[in-house]
């Protein structure tokens, strides 16, 4: 068996492209929101979702000729339980936040950020370092001061929020847990991973929406929304990500993306014409610390500090 690789083992270059790639998804999650209200109010959400990551199915079909190859049928096997974590995911969220509020579902989203240093050393056997707990709720408190003022009184939606962000947390983890030290395909993974959330939210749809979904709107606004959350939300995204949690560790991946919140607020307040206080101005500045400190070269930063 195989010893756990680490972020350490892997070229620096690699992991500086890791770290790059994981501060665009933060930037392009961060700005869906926004993007995905606008195609929402032409669509309901779960049909949307089974369009949004069914397009992403077909758009990445040609990669599923490596399944004929020992790469392929790699990342088919990692790619059908990770699928399905993700499906868990992106079902709790939708439901939780039409059931609580935006502000809340921020914040106990952000506790993935937490979970995560608990979930790698549970789920992989390896403990993070002390300081990675401590960045974890610097960027905690720092999505409090970026949500402050929302009341968080427990209901159903905020316990669907808070499965969620362990079930980020989980699916981080479970990723690098089944992909280290293997040859596959990440774009193939990438593909698998759509069309299991694409097929499973078409059943969810059965199940929960009576008459089945309505006819796709003509709308230039939704379709327009719609192929930007496919090709860098999803397409982009998970492509990124699968191939960063490859490269480095759960916990240092966890704390770049927990980086999400501060470039959403920024896309609320600069696209949007929404008010950010003070106080959440200092919030997104404690997250971009903690994303700074899980990627900058702390020992070469703190040799030129004693200098």
């Amino acid at each position: 068996m195989q010893a756990p690789t680490s972020a350490s083992a892997v070229p620096p270059k690699k992991i500086w492209i890791a770290d790059l790639l994981l501060l665009l998804v933060a930037v392009v999650w961060g700005s869906s929101y926004g993007v995905a209200k606008q195609a929402l109010a032409f669509y309901p959400v779960l049909g949307f979702l089974a369009l949004r990551f069914g397009m992403t199915f077909l758009l990445l079909l040609p990669s599923l000729r490596q399944l004929a190859q020992p790469q392929g049928r790699a990342a088919l096997r990692a790619g059908l339980p990770l699928g399905a974590i993700l499906l868990a995911i992106l079902t709790c969220e939708t439901f939780g936040v039409a059931l609580t509020k935006a502000s809340n579902a921020a914040f106990l989203i952000s506790l993935c950020v937490v979970f995560t240093p608990l979930a790698e050393w549970l789920l992989m056997a390896r403990r993070p370092a002390g300081s990675a707990f401590l960045m974890a709720f610097v960027s905690l408190f720092g999505t409090w001061l970026l949500t402050y003022g929302s009341s968080l009184t427990f209901n159903l939606g905020d316990g669907l929020m808070l499965a969620a962000a362990l079930l980020r947390a989980v699916m981080v983890c479970m990723t690098k847990r089944l992909t280290q030290n293997r040859s596959m395909s990440t774009l193939t993974l990438t593909a698998v991973q759509s069309g299991v959330v694409g097929l499973g939210c078409l059943l969810i749809t059965g199940l929960f929406m009576q008459g089945g979904l309505p006819s796709l709107p003509h709308a230039a606004g939704f379709w327009m929304a719609t192929l930007y959350l496919v090709l860098f939300c999803t397409i982009f995204a998970f492509f990124a990500q699968n191939y960063a949690v490859r490269q480095s560790d759960p916990t240092r991946v966890s704390l770049l993306m927990g980086s999400e919140p501060v470039f959403g607020a920024l896309f609320a307040a600069f696209w949007l014409g929404e008010q950010l206080s003070v106080l959440a101005w200092v919030g997104g500045a404690l997250i971009v610390a903690a994303s700074l400190w899980a990627s900058l070269p702390r020992s070469i930063f703190i040799a030129r500090l004693a200098k």
